[in-house]
């Protein structure tokens, strides 16, 4: 019985942890999507009665006028932000890990450290960089002839872009990288015995080993570019053309805590989070097809 019992002690604290820091805030979250706020009384002053509200808050979420299109303005920013962070990320961990790598440890860390910059600060930092008359990157451009405005218009989705590509694509990189540095050398010696060249090396053994971290930071970047929150919100006074309904995270975190609609903003959570949800059981499923296709041939 002892013996029984000992492995359920030492899952009990990462338990524990889970139920109450994941589980019952999204069981939460999904119980306050169902339920409404009944005001009575002229201008709704006789007082509040909580209701059972049915699918009424995910209907009005639907017909917002500015919830859907926020949350195909993140798909777009998705299509094109997930490509170039995964594909920046593994570009860089090849680099450093190809045999004529200078300085790699050092590299690592410069690519790596900007992930250490909190979201809000690397927002202050870049909107400084995006002001015309404040920017050195601008003028710089300004001395070619080249005006540019990054905060202007619907560029402020691309100048974000930017900004999560900076900060996201070192910490991607490490995760490939460690990948890599889990191949066994004597892979790589059999193959330059065989006669491999450094492209062969790089698409027969390291691109096929290194497929589960590279899906694996998919995954983490398409659930991250649904998620977009800290940036567009610190940018937010400086470009406007965020809106308070610039992204679905922003749509419902001002239902809540600007209009006090904390139903309404909870179908929208729960929305998003099936729409991550879908994509990334989508790309797996699509993945873990390829995988099988490749391997029956």
């Amino acid at each position: 019985m002892r013996s029984r019992r000992t492995p359920w002690l030492f899952l009990a604290p990462f338990a524990v942890l889970f139920l109450a820091f994941f589980v019952v805030p999204i069981g939460y979250a999904i119980w306050q999507s169902f339920i409404g706020v009944r005001r009575t009384g002229a201008l709704g002053l006789g007082g509040s009665q909580t209701t059972f509200a049915g699918l009424r808050n995910y209907a009005d979420a639907l017909a917002q006028t500015a919830f859907v299109p926020s949350v195909l303005r993140i798909l777009l920013f998705g299509v094109v932000v997930v490509p170039v962070m995964i594909i920046a990320a593994t570009a860089l961990a090849l680099l450093l890990d190809a045999a004529s790598a200078r300085w790699p440890r050092f590299f690592r860390t410069a690519y790596f450290l900007p992930y250490g910059i909190p979201g809000v600060l690397a927002s202050i930092i870049w909107t400084f960089l995006y002001l015309p008359g404040m920017s050195p990157i601008l003028e710089v451009f300004g001395w070619f002839g080249i005006q540019a405005e990054p905060l202007a218009g619907d560029g402020v989705l691309w100048a974000i872009a930017n900004i999560t590509i900076w900060e996201f694509a070192g910490y991607n990189m490490l995760v490939v990288v460690a990948q890599l540095q889990a191949v066994p050398a004597e892979l790589y010696d059999a193959a330059r015995v065989d006669g491999a060249n450094a492209w062969h090396m790089v698409w027969r053994i390291k691109f096929p080993l290194i497929r589960p971290a590279v899906v694996l930071t998919t995954v983490f970047t398409i659930i991250g570019t649904i998620q977009l929150f800290s940036e567009p919100i610190v940018l937010k006074r400086s470009a406007p053309a965020i809106t308070n309904d610039y992204t679905p995270n922003i749509s419902a975190y001002n239902q809540a805590f600007l209009y006090n609609n904390y139903g309404l903003a909870a179908a929208e959570a729960v929305l998003l989070a099936l729409v991550a949800f879908v994509l990334s059981f989508g790309f797996l499923r699509l993945v873990g097809r390829g995988g099988r296709a490749g391997g029956a041939r």
